[in-house]
Formats: C-alpha cells, structure tokens, sequence
C-alpha cells in the first residue's frame, strides 16, 4: 500500500515449495520468493533509513525463519516468546526442535542487554509485554533452563504432540505465502482459499 520495497529470508522458497505440494496448488505459483522485492541471506546487512540492520536465520519454528536485529533490537518472532511463555513450537511441516535450539542459541549469543521483541501470550492473563533481554532470557526463560540440547529437543518433541493445530493455519498461509496477497480470482469471479482435510490426519484441532 506505500509502495515500500519488501523482503524476506531467503529459504521462503523452500517453504513454499513445501507447502504447494500439501495445498496441490497449480503450477501457475511461483515458488521463487518473486513475491518479494528482495531474499535476505543469513548475515545480510542493510538499512532502515539511517539505521544499520542484519539478518540471524533463524529456522526450526518454520524453515524460513529469521531474526532482525536493528540497533539494540532483535525482532524474533515465534523463536522464543517472553520468559515465562518459553519458546516457539516447531511441529509445523519443515520445522525442527534440533534446528530451533540451534537457533536460539545463535540470538543469545547477542549482547545481553540487546532487546527481543516477540509474541506474549500472557500466561495467566498477565499484562501483555512485547520485549525482553537477552539476559533475561537466558535467566528466566521456562523452555531454556536447561543447557542441554536432547533435553529441549525430548520437551519440545513431546510438548508440541499436545498442541491443537492453529484454527487459521491452513488459510492464513495461503495468503502469507502469497506475500500478503489474496488467490487470484477465478472463472467465476470469487477468490477461494483451499483447505486440505486430510493433511494432517493425527493434528488436534
């Protein structure tokens, strides 16, 4: 709608290509991250007006994810949520518990005053926050006290087997893949969006 320029990291590719096999989506969509003005690679600087930004991949919530870290800020997303919420599920097709361990423990490594801001889901109805610290957390985050890769990946594993499926999941991605943007039109006039039953025939939902 402003006509900025857009991006994205640049294994979107590998998700949409994924995800067009389990919708069965025509050959007419692109899987070549053309949505997109431009495909970030890990490490890849840019700028935001005056200020200096990079980009930390970030996979194993989804194969595509990545951290933004402008100034003293690091935008991570799904990979850890606030402390006491833990971190991101990774049972979604091309997400990983290993890889997101790995992940996470590429973002503590920033400067420990260095602010992380993603989702809350205010256990117990708290006040909702939108950023913590990388000291934080390290010190207080439930899904991270231990330091030991098989034991987060056996929690995680067995944490995310309990988790209903999204409501929305199937839909929205449609639309995220797309860039943002709604199906084509069809014969008829209407945009349709695809829900594929029988996917995922062990998800709760």
């Amino acid at each position: 709608m402003t006509g900025a320029a857009t991006g994205i990291g640049e294994r979107v590719t590998e998700v949409q290509r994924l995800w067009k096999q389990i919708y069965n989506l025509p050959d007419t969509i692109p899987t070549d991250g053309s949505q997109w003005d431009h495909l970030f690679a890990d490490g890849e600087r840019f700028t935001l007006g005056e200020m200096e930004a990079w980009v930390l991949l970030s996979p194993g919530h989804t194969l595509c994810s990545v951290t933004y870290v402008i100034g003293n800020a690091a935008f991570v997303h799904d990979t850890v949520f606030m402390p006491d919420s833990g971190t991101a599920r990774a049972d979604f097709p091309g997400g990983d518990a290993r890889q997101l361990w790995r992940s996470i423990q590429r973002i503590l490594q920033l400067p420990s005053e260095t602010r992380l801001t993603g989702h809350d889901y205010r256990p117990e109805g708290r006040t909702a926050c939108w950023e913590s610290t990388v000291a934080a957390q390290k010190g207080n985050n439930l899904h991270l006290k231990s330091s030991d890769e098989a034991k987060f990946v056996k929690f995680r594993t067995e944490r995310d087997r309990s988790l209903p499926m999204p409501a929305l999941i199937l839909s929205a991605l449609q639309v995220n893949l797309a860039g943002g943007r709604l199906p084509a039109p069809e014969a008829d006039g209407r945009r349709y969006l695809k829900i594929a039953l029988n996917a995922f025939p062990h998800a709760a939902w």
